[in-house]
């Protein structure tokens, strides 16, 4: 254990909210009595919801127990567009201090509200989820999310700073002056996508900046994907503890659910809020933990935007509490409009992501392209040679090659594998662009 990790695991019981390690049966009995309240909320208050459940023929008067939940109609990015922009709000405009949306580059963005009172519960689970990772008071935060209409930056920042940590609101980008900084600032935290922080690392590397002489001890890494072996590959490159953090904005933003720096065994929900389910993502039907399946979120405590039964489209499973009584999800494996079919075969990025980086001549840096050969659809893999190996025709070949052969072997498909320069592959300011569509359209 190195010393950054040891000052940091385990957050002083005292600072811990008494909810974090309440019993089970205590944690059930606040979400039952918050869950009344947000469908009624919902139902009285949001007219495309109570359509929605006159159709089914439910209403909140019908929960009984948690497991009633199962009765009422899910909620889909569908119906945040249908009813676009406001639709889906419950309180007056003039209780709104906040609007969030997503990008909308499949469709119309997806507009979030917030209440006073919804910023101030965002601000506690995120100190919460800073708090977890091992964030202290008095650290300072170096956050690169993105600021803006993306929840990431906002949601980092007020979070930091009720922790009562000092805010370095970086935003994206600069990737140079990112690294200068960190250099001059010596903050102890980062908050940044994984892609990104990789960018960071190669510059760090660029401009002489080694583990040993960076102030960092923490990364809270999240809103993509990723997997364990990237994890190993940023705390070995850095000297960092990197730490998963869940959220997206139909729900609140970042602050979902958050891994501990003692454990880092999956995210622990913030059950007290955000009320999980797992569903088969074919029929719907709510799956048991333990099982993989579809992640679902209602919330239980908004004003704004009460969300019910929202289907995420995030593959995990919900297993017991470790470090926190709250349960835990696995780490989100991929999404189930992120898979790609391959011929018959399901293949999500982070299944070739692990590949690549069990390989020590192959960079983490790397995009998947789809192509379309008559009726046939075709993968190609274009992944960065490491900077400190052989590039030569023949050592590109050969580490194409044993990529090319361990996805066949282990993931069933075959593949064309392009072995390219270090630094050709376009890096990421945010949320990384792994999978390039190529196939025609219609």
């Amino acid at each position: 254990m190195s010393p950054k990790h040891s000052r940091r695991c385990g957050a002083p019981r005292h600072l811990l909210d008494p909810i974090e390690t309440a019993s089970r049966d205590e944690i059930a009995a606040l979400q039952l009595q918050r869950l009344r309240w947000s469908l009624r909320h919902a139902y009285d208050n949001v007219g495309h919801f109570r359509a929605k459940c006159d159709h089914a023929g439910i209403h909140p008067d019908h929960l009984q127990s948690l497991a009633d939940l199962a009765k009422f109609p899910f909620t889909t990015k569908d119906d945040l567009r249908q009813t676009y922009p406001f639709g889906m709000f419950a309180v007056p405009m003039d209780r709104v201090v906040r609007i969030h949306a997503s990008s909308g580059t499949t469709g119309k963005p997806t507009v979030v509200g917030y209440t006073g009172n919804d910023i101030s519960m965002w601000a506690d689970v995120m100190a919460r989820s800073i708090r977890a990772a091992g964030g202290l008071p008095g650290d300072r935060c170096h956050i690169s999310y993105g600021y803006g209409l993306f929840t990431g930056g906002l949601g980092a920042h007020y979070g930091a700073e009720r922790l009562g940590c000092t805010v370095i609101p970086m935003s994206g980008g600069q990737t140079e002056k990112q690294v200068q900084l960190i250099h001059d600032f010596r903050p102890q935290i980062i908050m940044v996508t994984p892609s990104y922080m990789l960018a960071v690392a190669d510059e760090m590397e660029r401009q002489g900046m080694g583990p040993t002489d960076c102030s960092l001890e923490i990364g809270i890494f999240g809103a993509e994907p990723w997997t364990d072996s990237m994890r190993a590959e940023i705390e070995n490159r850095v000297g960092i503890d990197a730490v998963d953090i869940y959220g997206l904005s139909e729900v609140i933003g970042p602050g979902v659910a958050n891994e501990c720096i003692e454990t880092k065994d999956g995210l622990h929900l913030w059950e007290d809020h955000f009320y999980p389910e797992i569903i088969d993502p074919e029929t719907g039907r709510v799956l048991p933990d333990g099982e993989m399946g579809e992640l679902v979120f209602t919330s239980l405590t908004k004003e704004a935007l009460p969300i019910i039964r929202y289907r995420t489209r995030d593959l995990t499973r919900l297993l017991p509490g470790t470090a926190r009584s709250f349960r835990r999800m696995g780490k989100i494996t991929g999404r189930s409009d992120d898979m790609m079919i391959i011929r018959g075969v399901n293949v999500f990025p982070t299944q070739i992501e692990e590949l690549i980086l069990k390989d020590f001549r192959l960079a983490p840096h790397y995009q998947l392209e789809i192509t379309r050969d008559g009726h046939l659809d075709s993968l190609t893999v274009n992944v960065e040679m490491r900077p400190d190996q052989p590039f030569d025709d023949t050592a590109c070949a050969a580490a194409g090659h044993d990529l090319n052969h361990h996805i066949k072997a282990l993931i069933g498909i075959s593949t064309r594998v392009n072995v390219v320069t270090p630094g050709s592959i376009e890096r990421s300011m945010g949320k990384a662009k792994r999978v390039i569509d190529k196939r025609p359209k219609g």
